[in-house]
């Protein structure tokens, strides 16, 4: 046996090959009879992943490798209570048909609630959240094994809020989040590569190895930080224990099932760049964008790889103030200085739960006089009422808002301010410009930005650019396009330009000044 577990998939298909007709009958018998466990991991990656020590891992990349087969593995062999998620419920056929085929049979499958008692007591559950709230419906439920299938389908706030009810009552049972995927084919699904940002952005300052374990936590700013090790750290005044991921890459090369059949030929077959991505599991092939999507992704990148960090950074023009109020929403502030935007900043919602503190996050970002474009509705009146109070540069944004603008070509006007400022933001983004802008290498701005969706509408005896709603957008994303909003916000035509000549002072400068005179006024 253990000669047959240093064997390779290639190796294991040759032996099998070479068998006469009587000694295959005789292994598929062995395979078969009682005394043989119901699944087993091939030798190679999946055997990797299966025995794993990560919190979190990542198991795929290249299509063939036998992903599923991963996921239903664990449930049958190692956890008590497991749940394997899929975006919409009609893509779990292909999952109950395998557990089917390794079983031989559907008993102990109740295909109403999508829960199968498996032997020896285990349970496995089935489900989908194909709105970006549908999480809810699982809320508290826990799980040992929470399994995602084709993760990059998944939104990321649905993937954080299914894994933060990963427990079990025994203490006997591993508890583990598995993943299982392929490189994303729509800009929605880049946060993985965000997530596992050490295996899969080849940009990363300290790459990993494929099934090395880094460590994480999230800190105050709600944000992932990487941590030496396992070892507790301090989260503001809270001890936080680590959370270990990894990344274990596959392909068809792996599975000995699926390379005797030809699907190796099929995936050579596909057109680039999914060839690349499901033959080879490259997460940085092209992808190619909807077709109406607003801004091509490759001019974000451009415009991020353009990007240079400046100690001089000139005159800052503006800054985009998208406040947010509690929530998993972020408040974030864009700095342009002309047509180079400092990196962004952003807080926790409960940082900017009202007026006062909203402009005291925003305030002391602002230079040169730099007007202040701050969303108008919604949460961010209170945050524009008080920065009007301090008597700043206030610019107020309001995306519904009609729109006089026209595009670069003169040949279409735009249904409201969003769609103006998105599109004005395009057109400053197209590499053929004269000046494009430099945007910071930020993932999330990458994706937010490629999120936004655009359609042409009649406009009276006109027509005009209609963009994907802010709501429309956070069902995509499954969080609020924060940094696209505020990026974008700076481009609204109207932004008055700081004063000329003399400096003006600053807004510290402005109100000791008015305690100095109501000082003398009262010394008087």
């Amino acid at each position: 046996m253990s000669v047959l577990a240093s064997l390779s998939t290639a190796d294991l298909i040759k032996v099998v090959q070479s068998l006469d007709p009587e000694a295959r009958r005789q292994l598929d018998e062995l395979l078969l009879s009682g005394d043989s466990p119901l699944w087993v991991p091939q030798p190679g990656p999946q055997t990797v992943a299966y025995e794993s020590e990560a919190d979190i891992i990542f198991y795929g990349g290249a299509a063939g490798g036998g992903k599923t087969d991963l996921l239903l593995g664990l449930c049958l062999t190692t956890q008590k209570h497991s749940i394997i998620f899929r975006r919409q419920s009609v893509q779990l056929t292909g999952i109950e048909e395998r557990m089917s085929g390794i079983l031989g049979s559907r008993t102990g499958y109740n295909s109403q609630d999508g829960v199968w008692r498996l032997p020896g007591g285990r349970v496995m559950e089935l489900g989908s959240v194909k709105d970006v709230g549908d999480w809810m419906k699982y809320q508290g439920r826990a799980h040992d094994l929470k399994a995602f299938d084709e993760i990059t389908h998944f939104a990321e706030t649905q993937f954080r809020a299914l894994i933060g009810w990963l427990r079990s009552d025994d203490p006997t049972v591993r508890q583990r989040v598995v993943c299982a995927g392929n490189p994303p084919t729509e800009p929605e699904g880049e946060w993985v590569k965000r997530f596992w940002a050490p295996w899969l952005e080849p940009t990363h300052p300290n790459p990993a190895k494929p099934g090395e374990l880094r460590w994480f936590v999230t800190n105050e700013k709600g944000e992932d930080q990487e941590v030496p090790g396992p070892e507790p750290v301090m989260v503001g005044k809270d001890e936080v224990r680590p959370k270990s991921r990894t990344f274990i890459p596959s392909s068809v090369n792996d599975n000995l099932f699926l390379l005797t059949t030809g699907y190796k030929s099929t995936l050579q077959s596909l057109p680039e760049p999914l060839r690349s991505k499901m033959l080879n599991g490259d997460f940085n092939a092209g992808s190619a964008d909807p077709a109406w999507q607003t801004i091509p992704t490759e001019w974000v990148k451009e415009a991020q790889a353009r990007w240079v960090k400046r100690d001089t950074k000139g005159e800052m023009t503006a800054l985009g103030f998208d406040p947010s109020r509690g929530g998993i929403d972020k408040s974030c502030i864009a700095r342009r200085h002309s047509n180079w935007f400092d990196e962004l900043v952003s807080a926790p919602g409960v940082v900017t739960k009202d007026g006062p503190t909203a402009a005291a996050f925003a305030v002391p970002l602002v230079r040169d006089a730099a007007p202040i474009c701050v969303d108008s509705i919604g949460i961010g009146s209170s945050a524009l009422d008080f920065l009007i109070g301090l008597n700043l540069n206030v610019f107020a944004v309001n995306g519904s808002e009609s729109s006089t603008a026209m595009t670069k070509a003169g040949n279409l006007r735009f249904r409201n301010r969003r769609a103006e400022m998105y599109w004005l933001l395009r057109e400053a983004l197209d590499p053929t410009a004269p000046d494009p802008i430099a945007l910071p290498p930020d993932p999330e701005l990458l994706a937010d930005l490629t999120a936004v969706r655009y359609k042409v509408v009649t406009l009276g005896n006109t027509t005009a650019i209609l963009m994907r709603s802010k709501d429309e957008v956070r069902e995509v994303l499954g969080r609020s396009p924060d940094k696209g909003d505020a990026v974008a916000m700076t481009f609204v035509t109207g932004i008055p330009r700081p004063a000329r000549g003399k400096k003006e002072k600053s807004w510290r400068d402005r109100l000791l000044k008015g305690r100095n005179n109501k000082g003398s006024a009262q010394a008087a």
